[in-house]
């Protein structure tokens, strides 16, 4: 039985360390990152609660029968991203959906304090225009701006995620975010013509 404070006093590299050397210190990991793994998979994906648990299921096992092959150097939550980004897209391909994006209401205020986007709702968001806006997003545009502004991730870790380079990470944010306030401004003039 692993002891759960022990979990929380060591860093990732050292429960990839302890997992190759007793598997039951796995169970650490995916308790630090199953939950915002499975947002993140959620919300550039559009799957149900229920596909993305499926997805969130290879991407644990794709991660436990690689550990050996992880490079200590870097950071294993861009590892572990990078391997959930490459599954979701793998299961997204198979479904040939267009991808979602699923907000949970603490994630909203981000977004409300990124775009401030608060005013224009006195001071309320509505969580199915911000999703409705993201959803006309196209992917590139949708995943940099769920791993900046809701899983909270650096430039340098959304370029380790992606695979690409700082500087096409940031410009990618930047018109992600001009496009984001496009499609949201009209989805809410759209609504006031409709109430009016």
């Amino acid at each position: 039985m692993i002891d759960h404070n022990l979990c929380k006093t060591k860093t990732d590299n050292e429960l990839v360390k302890l997992s190759l050397e007793d598997p039951d210190h796995f169970l650490c990991l995916i308790k630090r990152y199953e939950d915002s793994l499975l947002r993140y998979i959620i919300r550039i994906s559009k799957f149900s609660r229920e596909d993305a648990e499926d997805v969130l299921q290879d991407v644990l096992i794709k991660t436990y029968y690689n550990l050996n092959d992880f490079d200590k150097e870097l950071k294993f939550s861009s590892w572990i991203y990078r391997i959930t980004h490459n599954e979701a897209v793998s299961a997204i391909r198979k479904k040939v959906v267009r991808p979602q994006i699923s907000l949970e209401a603490e994630d909203l205020e981000i977004f409300g304090d990124v775009f401030d986007i608060e005013k224009d709702l006195d001071n309320t968001l509505d969580r199915k225009v911000i999703d409705e806006a993201l959803s006309k997003l196209d992917e590139k545009y949708r995943e940099v701006l769920v791993l900046r502004y809701l899983d909270e991730k650096d430039y340098v870790e959304i370029a380790d995620i992606l695979k690409k380079p700082v500087s096409t990470v940031g410009n990618l944010i930047l018109r992600g975010k001009k496009l984001f306030k496009q499609e949201y401004e009209k989805i809410i003039n759209n609504k006031k013509v409709v109430i009016k």
